[in-house]
């Protein structure tokens, strides 16, 4: 886990797409984020079996064909365990992790090929985690490899959005996706990116990181 250190960012991105806006400024309070997404490895240590379609990638590979549902079930289980509360970061802790105080194009630069895999340079679907270069708090894959369910649930643009960090929840039709993945080039794989989708879906391109509140 890394250490994410309070601030103030402005999220979200004017000009691009419809619901990457307004932007409006949001104050973070210090949390900590998982420093990779959930592998293969982290997953069945917790819940004893592997959902990914793509299991021969590794078990440092990221975990996939997990729906949102199930990764509550996960940060419940993990709480359990270790007797600290895990959840899902919310969208607007998320970017403002991935940004970590730039305005880059992507999370940790603007070369997406530095920073995460995506659909021109894959090779493979899913890669093991890290094997990119991280961004300034040390996050790593927060651009592609693949999309990381967060807590929110989708809406279609930031009006009427939280400025305090907190997660936007008013039901269950859709949640929110943050990063792109293998599959998708470059441009849905940029920071401000997002996608909703029903939280009882797999598919083998969405995964996740955990959070967690520090004191």
């Amino acid at each position: 886990m890394i250490t994410i250190p309070a601030g103030s960012f402005e999220m979200g991105l004017n000009g691009v797409s419809p619901n990457e806006k307004p932007t409006h400024q949001v104050t973070i309070a210090t949390f900590a984020m998982g420093k990779t997404e959930i592998t293969q490895a982290q997953w069945k240590a917790v819940m004893g079996s592997n959902p990914s379609y793509f299991a021969a990638c590794g078990d440092n590979c990221p975990v996939e064909m997990v729906s949102w549902d199930e990764a509550q079930d996960f940060v419940k289980k993990l709480s359990e365990k270790t007797g600290k509360q895990y959840r899902l970061p919310s969208e607007a802790e998320w970017e403002y992790a991935c940004l970590a105080g730039g305005k880059n194009q992507f999370c940790g630069g603007d070369s997406m090929d530095a920073v995460g895999w995506h659909s021109g340079n894959k090779n493979n679907p899913t890669h093991p985690v890290a094997g990119k270069q991280a961004n300034t708090f040390g996050l790593f894959d927060m651009s592609g490899n693949v999309s990381e369910w967060v807590q929110d649930s989708y809406h279609k643009d930031y009006t009427g959005a939280p400025i305090d960090g907190s997660a936007w929840q008013d039901d269950d039709k859709q949640r929110v996706l943050r990063g792109g993945s293998w599959n998708y080039p470059p441009q849905l794989t940029r920071a401000a990116i997002r996608f909703g989708d029903k939280p009882s879906n797999h598919f083998n391109s969405n995964g996740f990181r955990v959070a967690r509140a520090l004191p």
